[in-house]
C-alpha cells in the first residue's frame, strides 16, 4: 500500500524560491567565539597588575585563565543546546551537535584545570598540603559548596556522553542526565561572580558576564519552551493513520491545522513526541518524507529502536508534539542545476521530499538508492511515479543473492553518470554508506562544498 502525497508544482515552486546559495556561516561563528574568548583573556590581562610572578602566583594565575575561559565556554555549551533556527537550518543540527560535544569536552578540560591549578596554587602558598587545602576552599569560599556540586554534576555529564558509554545507554537515559548540565551552570555561575578576581570590585566585567549567560538562558527558554508550546497550540497535530510501506518501515501521517505555515521545507526533520504510553517521554528526530500540505505531513521511519518500532502501533487521534523544522539538507544548499541523490535505508524520507520538489529538466535529477534487498526499497512505487512525472533518473543498488554488496566506487559513479563532477550531492543514510559515498565522490572529483549531508548520530 502506498501513502503518497504529491504537492507537484505548487512545492517546486516553493522549493525554488528557497534555493539561495549561501556560503557556510561556520568560518564567521567560529571567529565570533574565538573573538569572545580573547576579550575574556584582556579581562584576565586587566586584572593582573604584575606578570613576574611567584610560581604558587603563576598557579593561581593559571587557573583563573582557565575558569574564565571554562566560564565563557560553558556559555557556548548552553547556546550550542539551544536550537537557535538560525544555527540549526544555517550550519545543520548535525554539524552544531558537534560542535556541542567538542565545546562540552573543552569547558570539562578547562574546569579540571581551573579546579587542579587553583588549589594547587594556594596549596603552595599556604604551605598547607593539597587536601588540607582542598577542604579548605571548599568549606570557607563563598558559594564554593554549590560550585563543588555543579562541576560534580558537569563531570557527570561529560562522563555519560563519552562515546564508548553514550552507545549503551538508552537515548532516553541519556538525554535525561544531560538536563542536568542546566542544574550544574546554574550552580557555578554564582561562584565565578563571587570569587573570580576579575568581577570582585568591577561592576562593568559583571554586567557583561549577566549579559552573557543572560542573553544565552532567553535565547534557551524561548527556543526549548515557549516556542514549541506556541507551534502545538497553533497547529493542533495528531496521527491520522499509520501504513507499512516495507518490512519494518511504516510511514505516519500527521493532520493539523495550517501546517503549511510551519515552515518547513524539504529534507528537514522534526523531533516528534507521539502522546501515548511508552512515547510521551521521548523526542526523536524524524524526516519529513513529502513535502508538507497545510493539513498534512508524513514522516517515513524504519524500526531500529524501541521507539521507532511502536510507531507503527499508533492509533489515530493520537496527539503529537513536535519542535522544529531542523537541518540544513534542503534546496538553499544547491549551487548546480544538476543533483545526485544516494539515499542508504531511512536516508530516503528526505530524499524522496527533496526528489519530488527540487526544481530541475528532465535528466537533471538523479536518484540512486541503496538496500539490503528489493523488499526493504521503502516508497519505491512513489519514487518511480515522481521519475516517471519528472523524466528523473532513478536507480537501486542491492545485495546480490550470496549477500555480497555493491560497492560505491569512484568508476560507478563516473559511469553512471560522466560529468559527475558539475552535480551537487545530497547524502543521507547509515554511517558506513555515508563514509563510503564521501571518499568515492570526493574521488570522482565532487568538490567537498557540494556533498550535502546531515547525520542524526549522536
Amino acid at each position: 500500500m502506498t501513502t503518497m502525497i504529491s504537492s507537484g508544482r505548487a512545492a517546486r515552486r516553493q522549493t525554488m524560491r528557497a534555493i539561495r546559495p549561501r556560503r557556510s556561516p561556520a568560518v564567521p561563528l567560529l571567529g565570533l567565539a574565538g573573538a569572545g574568548a580573547a576579550a575574556v583573556m584582556w579581562l584576565w590581562w586587566e586584572n593582573t597588575a604584575v606578570v613576574h610572578m611567584s610560581t604558587a602566583e603563576w598557579l593561581v594565575g593559571a587557573g583563573r585563565i582557565t575558569g574564565l575561559l571554562g566560564g565563557y565556554t560553558i556559555a557556548l555549551v548552553v547556546l550550542l543546546m539551544a536550537r537557535v533556527p538560525a544555527l540549526e537550518k544555517r550550519v545543520g543540527s548535525d554539524r552544531v551537535a558537534r560542535w556541542h560535544a567538542m565545546s562540552g569536552r573543552y569547558a570539562i578540560s578547562l574546569i579540571v584545570a581551573h579546579v587542579v591549578l587553583t588549589v594547587y596554587g594556594y596549596s603552595v602558598q599556604a604551605g598547607t598540603p593539597v587536601v588540607e587545602q582542598t577542604v579548605t576552599v571548599v568549606v570557607d569560599f563563598p558559594e564554593m559548596i554549590e560550585a563543588t556540586i555543579g562541576t560534580a554534576l558537569l563531570l557527570l555529564v561529560g562522563f555519560v556522553s563519552a562515546g564508548a558509554l553514550r552507545r549503551r545507554m538508552s537515548y532516553e537515559a541519556w538525554y535525561y542526565v544531560h538536563l542536568l548540565t542546566y542544574v550544574a551552570v546554574y550552580l557555578t555561575f554564582w561562584h565565578q561572580l563571587a570569587t573570580g578576581a576579575e568581577f570582585v570590585g568591577n561592576p562593568t566585567a559583571r554586567t557583561a558576564w549577566y549579559v552573557l549567560y543572560g542573553a544565552v538562558g532567553i535565547l534557551l527558554v524561548w527556543y526549548r519552551v515557549l516556542a514549541p508550546i506556541r507551534l502545538n497550540q497553533r497547529h493542533r497535530m495528531r496521527v491520522e493513520s499509520t501504513v507499512r510501506e516495507a518490512p519494518g518501515v511504516v510511514s505516519v501521517l500527521i493532520s493539523g491545522r495550517r501546517l503549511h505555515r510551519l515552515g518547513a521545507e524539504p529534507g528537514q526533520f522534526f523531533r516528534w513526541r507521539f502522546l501515548t504510553k511508552g512515547l510521551r517521554w521521548s523526542a526523536n528526530p524524524y524526516s519529513l518524507s513529502a513535502p508538507p500540505r497545510p493539513d498534512l505531513l508524513r514522516i517515513t521511519v524504519k524500526a531500529v529502536g524501541e521507539h521507532s518500532t511502536a510507531l507503527a502501533e499508533l492509533e489515530p487521534g493520537t496527539r503529537v508534539w513536535a519542535e522544529g523544522p531542523y537541518g540544513a539538507m534542503t534546496a538553499g544548499r544547491r549551487s548546480k542545476n544538476k543533483v545526485l541523490m544516494i539515499a542508504g535505508g531511512a536516508g530516503i524520507t528526505p530524499l524522496r521530499a527533496l526528489f519530488e520538489t527540487l526544481p530541475g529538466n528532465p535528466g537533471d535529477l538523479t536518484l540512486l538508492y541503496r538496500a539490503s534487498k528489493t523488499e526493504d526499497l521503502a516508497l519505491w512505487s512513489e519514487l518511480r511515479q515522481i521519475a516517471e512525472n519528472r523524466g528523473a533518473r532513478l536507480m537501486y543498488a542491492v545485495n546480490s543473492p550470496d549477500g555480497v554488496r555493491p560497492e560505491i566506487t569512484p568508476q560507478r559513479l563516473k559511469e553512471v553518470l560522466p560529468d559527475i563532477e558539475e552535480h551537487d550531492v545530497y547524502l543521507c543514510g547509515p554511517p558506513g554508506l555515508a563514509e563510503e559515498s564521501y571518499s568515492a565522490l570526493r574521488e570522482a572529483g565532487v568538490p567537498a562544498r557540494r556533498i550535502h549531508h546531515e547525520s542524526f548520530e549522536m
